[in-house]
């Protein structure tokens, strides 16, 4: 099956030329990268968070596979959807999903469901692959995403796509695809966001559930951001770093109704 792309002409160019000259805008070819087991990025249109999403990506080396994890925005499908086989397109070109890894998955998770309706108008995954096409044409995803708001099928998830990882002997990084605070000022949500910043920073998932809920941080991608944290600590994480942070206000210039996006790495 391919998965045709559903937010081309709105968040990104549709235009291959275009659109591939707005990567070019955002990313930075000099960049020295690095071996990354996670990594949180932005979804908004490209006009307003690709120089986050930009940053991040310059900075990582391509791995093998990436295991994208994103909220479900549209309400269509299971509570985790995955798509495990078929090619996902964009106007630069395509990817194909690692039908291994993603069996592998759907095999041992009890909380993963086959649901491909669910990936079909969901734009938090789409808007990564104009940056990872951009810097590996050859690589291969595996795309899921949540309608859930459990911390155990966070753990629980979490956990078994890191002992899928270590099964298959191939680099994979983990993509937690969210924007930060949504419709408050560029001051307060620079504060709420920092809470959260400060809990991925320190790798931890339950302190990162625990700050959105108590402070009422409208972060919409933090459940797959829960996930890739149990993930990325199973598999030994050392250490993240924040690439970029910035609201929609620099792009935009109003400052009293912003959207937050963050860039971090973690290895």
């Amino acid at each position: 099956m391919i998965r045709r792309p559903a937010v081309a002409g709105q968040f990104y160019s549709s235009s291959p030329s275009a659109l591939s000259r707005e990567v070019d805008r955002y990313t930075d070819a000099d960049a020295r990268r690095e071996r990354a087991i996670g990594v949180l990025s932005p979804h908004a249109g490209l006009m307003y968070s690709g120089r986050v999403a930009g940053a991040v990506y310059s900075r990582i080396e391509p791995p093998h596979t990436f295991v994208l994890l994103g909220p479900n925005h549209t309400g269509v499908g299971k509570p985790v959807s995955i798509m495990s086989s078929g090619r996902w397109q964009i106007p630069t070109g395509e990817v194909e999903i690692d039908r291994d890894l993603s069996e592998r998955l759907l095999e041992q998770s009890k909380d993963l469901s086959e649901d491909t309706l669910a990936h079909s108008m969901e734009h938090s995954l789409e808007v990564q692959l104009p940056f990872i096409l951009h810097f590996a044409t050859d690589i291969k995803i595996v795309p899921i995403v949540f309608m859930v708001d459990s911390l155990e099928v966070c753990r629980s998830v979490g956990v078994v796509i890191a002992e899928v990882i270590k099964g298959v002997g191939y680099p994979v990084t983990i993509v937690a695809s969210s924007d930060m605070t949504h419709y408050e000022n560029d001051s307060v949500a620079r504060k709420k966001d920092q809470k959260a910043i400060d809990m991925i920073l320190s790798l931890d998932p339950e302190g990162l559930y625990r700050t959105v809920k108590h402070n009422s941080i409208s972060m919409c991608g933090y459940i797959p951001a829960v996930t890739m944290l149990y993930a990325v600590n199973e598999l030994g994480a050392r250490e993240a770093v924040l690439v970029k942070y910035m609201t929609s206000g620099e792009v935009s210039g109003d400052y009293g109704y912003v959207v937050g996006y963050a860039g971090v790495i973690i290895k």
